[in-house]
């Protein structure tokens, strides 16, 4: 069934009359990219509360007020404080494998599918006000929060985890139901979501993964300067580099060629490209992650910095049938934005 648009629902409610909904569309077109709810707030026409109440009645959901709810410690758990503040959700119950988040933004339907391929069971959303929502994780996230360390060090004293890796290394054959299983667990998926939403927030170029004789290093490269993580434990390594391959879809059961795969991520509403190379060396397999957030790069060939000179030259070669346009330089000079740039330009209908 169509989802009714947000400014008929306010209509409906009798929160808007017909006439203020086409001044705030024709004041949205000379917004891009501003939802329609927002600009309705900041003209004084509707309240965070009649807004919140169209979005549950537009989504078919409910409306929950976080001040009347109390969230124990173990359902804040499931939900990292980076992934918490990037999405600006919630989590308010935990029951039968299902989590119930609250969230100021249910129109955005892949933030539910995103949260269910990072968690791994079902996600159920309410619709709380955007106010309630910065007030509750300035009060749950703000101080205290789960950080990598906490992770980490809870990792070192998980008694089924380690007996898993033990059994795994043990075995002279991979059977690889225990490495899938393994993969997927709960400490190595949280672990590994996030790092890669601290990457993402810090707009890092890279992330690494690298296995030493007896540590397993995690370096982000963020603005060319590469900044060192906690380690976690050295007997993770296999578990971790294991989770990699199978979110790109690489084959965990090679690990003596080096294979090549993509992640593609949408978080925070942020379309995110991560590209992977993973590398058998003498102590195991060392990841490359190299991550464009297409949301924060302008893909427009106009904005790279090439001279005039330079950039009509480019475009009139990308522009030839065939031959071949090399693009060299350090990290963090904009060769991937610069091809992404140029694909964006050629792809016309």
């Amino acid at each position: 069934m169509a989802i009714r648009r947000i400014g008929q629902v306010l209509v409906d409610l009798g929160f808007l009359s017909d006439d203020q909904v086409e001044t705030l569309l024709e004041e949205q077109q000379q917004r891009p990219g501003e939802l329609f709810g927002r600009i309705a707030i900041s003209a004084g026409l509707i309240t965070d509360d009649q807004l919140a109440q169209a979005l549950a009645e537009q989504m078919g959901m409910q409306v929950v007020n976080l001040s009347d709810v109390v969230i124990s410690p173990e359902v804040l758990g499931h939900i990292t404080e980076p992934m918490a503040q990037l999405y600006r959700i919630i989590p308010i119950s935990f029951k039968d494998d299902v989590l119930t988040i609250a969230m100021c933004d249910p129109q955005k339907l892949s933030i539910i599918d995103e949260l269910r391929t990072f968690l791994g069971y079902d996600i159920r959303a309410v619709v709380a006000t955007e106010k309630d929502i910065l007030r509750a994780l300035d009060r749950y996230y703000a101080v205290g929060g789960e950080s990598v360390e906490m992770l980490i060090a809870g990792m070192e004293q998980d008694e089924e985890l380690l007996a898993a890796v033990r059994a795994l290394e043990q075995d002279d054959t991979l059977d690889l139901t225990s490495v899938e299983a393994l993969a997927d667990s709960a400490p190595v998926r949280k672990l590994l979501n996030m790092v890669l939403l601290l990457a993402i927030k810090d707009h890092a170029s890279d992330l690494h993964f690298e296995p030493f004789e007896n540590e397993f290093k995690i370096r982000i490269r963020a603005d060319g300067i590469l900044y060192e993580m906690v380690p976690p434990p050295r007997h993770l390594a296999f578990a971790i580099t294991t989770r990699i391959k199978v979110m790109a879809d690489l084959d965990i059961a090679e690990r003596r060629l080096p294979q090549d795969g993509r992640i593609r991520l949408t978080v925070g509403g942020h379309p995110v490209d991560l590209r992977i190379s993973v590398l058998p060396t003498m102590f195991g397999e060392s990841v490359v992650m190299r991550i464009l957030d297409r949301s924060v790069v302008m893909l427009d060939l106009g904005v790279v910095g090439m001279p005039k000179t330079v950039l009509s030259d480019f475009r009139e070669v990308i522009r030839k049938p065939n031959g071949i346009v090399l693009v060299t330089g350090p990290t963090g000079s904009g060769k991937t934005t610069t091809l992404y740039g140029a694909l964006n330009e050629l792809n016309s209908v």
